[in-house]
């Protein structure tokens, strides 16, 4: 996040700013932050896990998302746009929102990490991701080591692992990302 508005919004006030706004925007209790745009590398990291999830999702009953899906957390009222989203099952849209452009139910996020988020994402964002009742995975991945976190649930509640070579394994979504595919550069030559 990186700077508050000073003023109170309800969030009906925010959805309509966010249908007229230039920039993305996060919001909770009542305050509005803009959200800081990715690099080229966070873009291209982004742009090649949608990639790998929708193909390893095709043939299952989900959807991949761009970060162009708006995401609320019920329970916290975090309402945010991960960089990528997947919702499996019917997608439920919040009655609250008259736009119906937000989403109650992700079943796996990805936030990629920017030096300027990164505490952000694995500490308060992450949490509020946690409350989420339809959540069974957050993926964290680096854009300065070779790395991916994944935060998932099961019955017995949360657990993470890193990842730094091979795959990350999703098993709450029984399936894997290659990191190789994810750090995947076609403009760098060997």
């Amino acid at each position: 996040m990186i700077s508050r508005a000073p003023q109170r919004f309800s969030f009906a006030d925010y959805v309509e700013l966010e249908e007229r706004a230039t920039v993305r925007h996060e919001f909770l209790d009542g305050w509005v932050w803009a959200m800081a745009g990715g690099s080229p590398t966070h873009a291209r990291i982004a742009a090649n896990v949608t990639t790998l999830l929708n193909g390893m999702l095709r043939d299952r009953p989900c959807a991949v998302f761009s970060s162009d899906l708006r995401i609320r957390s019920s329970e916290t009222g975090l309402t945010t746009y991960a960089d990528v989203t997947v919702v499996c099952g019917e997608l439920e849209l919040d009655s609250e929102d008259q736009s119906g452009h937000t989403a109650l139910n992700p079943s796996l996020v990805v936030e990629v990490l920017s030096p300027s988020t990164e505490d952000y994402d694995r500490g308060e964002k992450l949490g509020h991701y946690r409350t989420i009742a339809s959540m069974r995975c957050v993926v964290l991945v680096s854009t300065d080591t070779y790395q991916v976190d994944v935060w998932s649930r099961d019955e017995a509640g949360w657990s993470s692992k890193s990842f730094c070579e091979g795959a990350a394994d999703l098993a709450s979504m029984g399936s894997q990302l290659e990191l190789a595919e994810v750090y995947r550069d076609p403009l760098q030559h060997p």
